[in-house]
């Protein structure tokens, strides 16, 4: 008995596992593919080829003032850089840098968006000005700080205390007094900005349905922030302190510019900057950037999983 089959009109058969329908798919493939090549093979070169090359020279002994004495060294850079006084204390002042410009510029982004996200007449404009600090050029907003500010013979500062308590005014020398803090300040009216971007967007995505439902029930301004709008928001501010430490982490403009590592203010990437250029000891230098690397890739991975989770939410809405 003959079995007859139908195809109807507008289907079409699938091709078979094997042959010339897997041939077919990965040529399909290969073609969506091909366009990112380029951009894959210039994003190795540019990225992932130096980090090789400095994990090379990390395991070498290498100061340019000693040419004869180049060789292998293993992991005693490493130790050198764990070790070292300067580095240690290089690590202490990063940690203390960090933690402090992305405490205080979570908690300032904090309040300014929650101010603009109320609504009022000019809140574009005030949004657009609110961001304006987070687009100039680092090192442009650090000599700002430094000579538009801080200086203590025409720093806007100091003008500020002559004209409130007059020729008797104190004059402080704002970054010699507090090197550290002078960095913090500057870094901070940089970064706030961004904070506030993040948190804004975490604002707007509350479900107002629930809060104005809270509110009829008798819930205050302060109960439904403490029990609502910050729950909420605690994924957004965990993705802004990740974001906001693996860049500050890294900064090198302001500590180069406004106190050139002095008065010890000296992060990790200006020692890694000095070790480099002016001891010529490559291998160290190396070193310590691998360590940085390596930290900066464990920060980002949280904030990576903190993006993940927040894009699951999005979608399960």
């Amino acid at each position: 008995m003959t079995v007859e089959t139908e195809t109807r009109p507008g289907r079409h058969a699938a091709p078979p596992p094997g042959g010339e329908g897997t041939l077919m798919r990965r040529t399909g493939d290969w073609a969506r593919r091909a366009p990112l090549l380029p951009a894959l093979i210039f994003m190795i070169i540019v990225t992932q080829l130096p980090f090789v090359v400095t994990i090379i020279v990390s395991f070498m002994d290498w100061n340019a003032y000693y040419p004869d004495e180049r060789g292998f060294a293993g992991i005693d850079n490493f130790r050198r850089v764990l070790t070292d006084s300067n580095t240690r204390s290089a690590i202490w002042v990063t940690i203390l840098l960090t933690a402090g410009v992305v405490l205080i510029s979570l908690v300032l982004g904090l309040l300014i968006a929650l101010l603009l996200d109320r609504k009022f007449r000019g809140r574009g404009v005030v949004r657009t000005m609110m961001i304006t600090p987070f687009l100039v050029v680092p090192v442009a907003a650090a000599l700002l700080w430094k000579h538009a500010l801080y200086n203590p013979s025409y720093g806007l500062f100091n003008g500020v205390l002559k004209w409130l308590f007059g020729d008797n005014a104190p004059q402080p020398d704002w970054i010699s007094n507090q090197p550290l803090w002078s960095i913090i300040f500057a870094l901070v009216w940089q970064w706030t900005p961004f904070m506030m971007l993040i948190l804004l967007a975490g604002l707007q995505s509350r479900p107002l349905d629930v809060i104005e439902a809270a509110g009829i029930d008798g819930a205050n301004q302060w109960e439904i922030f403490r029990y609502m709008t910050l729950p909420h928001l605690r994924q957004y501010l965990e993705l802004s302190a990740l974001l906001g430490s693996i860049y500050v982490v890294q900064n090198f403009d302001a500590v180069f510019t406004i106190t050139s590592g002095g008065l010890g203010t000296a992060n990790l990437p200006y020692t890694i900057y000095q070790t480099f250029y002016t001891a010529h000891d490559y291998g160290r230098a190396s070193a310590a950037g691998v360590i940085v690397v390596i930290g900066t890739i464990l920060i980002a991975t949280f904030a990576l999983r903190s993006v993940s989770t927040l894009f699951r939410e999005e979608t399960g809405r």
